[in-house]
């Protein structure tokens, strides 16, 4: 036989030096054919034998066959693991494909009946675990010297777990427990993975040691996430009321904005340098030329202030519609109510956006007729929010007459936008 073949792991092809064939570096088929060949003639004489006699010499024959086949043959190479940094950019990328999963994924079908406890329990001992996973991997990456490979690719191996687990308990959460708090639950999922990946790829671009703190940032916000798990809500109620809540900020915010700007009287005072007092009209017509707005386009007209007055109102309405149906869910929501909780959210939702918009016509120069086609979207979303929360379990007393009124008081507000801007559809 030849000596040691080219990765020095078993006998050699022979002088001519040949390829290893598709059963091994180094060892080819005729090499197992020689082997179980001489076993073979060596167990010859098996045929003579009584039946069992031969059939167990049978098989210890080709039991030494394929051992002496092993034999020769040599052992796999290790297969040759990528550089550190190339397998976090690849793990990045993994961990990105995962989010879409996450986004669209259904709940997965179980028999078993839904134990909120142990759900809980488990997302809050896998966000615990992605977190713990974080720490780690921004602690052997953020300084020198860099794993090995094989340390690497264990490293890698972790975090992919610890965030398919993850992924893999938030699926148990049925729809029937409420698309309200599924939501919720989805976005947490979401900002987890989406950090963790993130991190793993700022640590795979950025230097050791790097000054800008880039790493430590992405783990910060990976944390933070992981953190925020024992504080979700637990049922639809409290998953509505949160919602509701928000809602309700959102539109307080763009009230304070809308009373800012009418008390400042010029929102875009210090933005451009053409309202000195010296400048002249053949400075202004050069501002026009040349695209900036002229002074007459930063201000409001009397006409504007009193349909921005209106505005103003029916966001005081909206701000009260919220507020209302949250006292509503807060005191009478049943947790086992939650398609009628979803709905009430699903359509209080769309009282922040509405608002934000009509809150954004109202700038200068004021385009009247954009002003009265918000409007009339956000009193659309207002009544049908009413009517809804109305026909629901959380108004227990439907002649109560807070709705009505709240309606009507809407209905006034939209009809003096109207009267404001009539000269508009006339033209």
């Amino acid at each position: 036989m030849g000596g040691a073949g080219p990765l020095g792991a078993g006998p050699g092809l022979g002088a001519g030096g040949g390829r290893a064939g598709p059963l091994g570096r180094g060892w080819t088929a005729c090499c197992r054919k020689r082997a179980i060949d001489a076993v073979a003639r060596k167990w010859g004489g098996c045929r003579s034998a009584a039946p069992a006699v031969a059939a167990e010499a049978c098989v210890c024959g080709l039991r030494q066959a394929t051992e002496m086949a092993s034999a020769t043959a040599p052992a796999a190479a290790a297969p040759t693991l990528a550089p550190p940094l190339q397998q976090l950019r690849h793990l990045a990328e993994e961990l990105r494909l995962l989010l879409p999963r996450v986004r669209v994924g259904e709940a997965q079908g179980t028999t078993e009946e839904f134990n909120r406890e142990m759900f809980w329990r488990r997302l809050n001992e896998a966000a615990v675990t992605v977190s713990r996973e974080a720490t780690t991997l921004t602690t052997v990456f953020s300084q020198l010297p860099l794993p090995s490979p094989q340390e690497t690719q264990k490293f890698c191996e972790q975090v992919h777990a610890a965030i398919k687990a993850f992924i893999a308990v938030y699926c148990l959460l049925p729809k029937d427990q409420g698309i309200t708090l599924r939501k919720l639950v989805r976005g947490a999922t979401l900002d987890i993975v989406d950090g963790m990946a993130q991190l793993v790829e700022v640590l795979s671009i950025t230097p050791t040691q790097s000054p800008e703190n880039n790493d430590l940032i992405s783990y910060i916000s990976v944390w933070v996430a992981c953190q925020q798990m024992p504080r979700m809500p637990r049922d639809n109620k409290a998953a509505a009321l949160l919602m509701l809540t928000k809602n309700v900020d959102f539109v307080k915010d763009a009230h304070e904005e809308m009373q800012r700007a009418m008390e400042e009287c010029d929102p875009y005072s210090g933005l451009l340098n053409d309202t000195d007092e010296n400048n002249s009209d053949n400075h202004n017509d050069e501002d026009d030329v040349l695209g900036f707005p002229s002074n007459r386009d930063l201000y409001w007209s009397e006409d504007d202030e009193e349909l921005i007055i209106r505005c103003l109102a029916l966001v005081i309405a909206s701000k009260a519609c919220l507020k209302k149906i949250r006292i509503l869910v807060a005191e009478n929501g049943k947790k086992d109510q939650v398609a009628q909780l979803d709905d009430i959210v699903d359509i209080s939702d769309e009282i922040s956006p509405s608002v934000n918009d009509l809150a954004l016509s109202i700038y200068p120069p004021m385009c009247h007729l954009t002003v009265r086609i918000n409007s009339a979207k956000l009193v659309s979303v207002l009544k049908k929010a009413l009517e809804i929360t109305k026909a629901s379990h959380v108004n227990p007393q439907p002649g109560d007459s807070w709705i009505p009124l709240l309606i009507n008081a809407i209905d006034h507000f939209m009809n003096r936008i109207k009267e404001l801007t009539r000269s508009e559809l006339e033209l």
